[in-house]
Parts: structure tokens; sequence; C-alpha cells
């Protein structure tokens, strides 16, 4: 992929913090993947507001069972995370 040097203010103390941390060498691709994520929330930002907008809200139920059905997959892989570790 091409590149272009922009300028871009930021906060000194939070890119002092970022420099500190990846060195002067990744601090362009730390900014880079922080863009990227950020345009990904974007997108999915504007995806909600369409599903919203063609099918309504999501409703408390609906949350609920969305949750409910999280923790049952989250406790399900667990439990096959800790059978693999017990057969190592």
């Amino acid at each position: 992929m091409a590149t272009k040097k922009y300028t871009v203010t930021l906060p000194e103390e939070l890119a002092e913090e970022i420099r500190q941390e990846v060195g002067s060498g990744g601090f362009s691709a730390y900014v880079t993947r922080a863009i990227e994520r950020q345009r990904e929330q974007d997108r999915l930002g504007e995806l909600v507001a369409w599903l919203e907008g063609e099918h309504g809200p999501v409703t408390d139920d609906e949350l609920a069972s969305a949750e409910a059905e999280r923790r049952e997959f989250e406790s399900h892989f667990a439990e096959q995370g800790e059978q693999h570790r017990k057969a190592s």
C-alpha cells in the first residue's frame, strides 16, 4: 500500500506515551492501526443505524437473549479449553 506523510496534532503526553511503548519506528504503524480500528467502529455504527432504521431498535428482551447466548458460548469454550489443557 502506498503511503503519504501527513501532519496531525496530538496531545503531547499521549503521543509521548505511545512513542515510549512502541519506539519511534513503530509510532506510525500504531497510529495507522488506531485509525483503522476507528474506521471499523464508524462503519459498524452506520450498519447498526441502518439495521435499526429497517427493523427498529433492538429490544431489551433481544439484548438479554443475546447476552445469555454469549455467556453460554463463553462457558462452552472455557470448558473446551480446560479439557484440552487437562489432556495435554
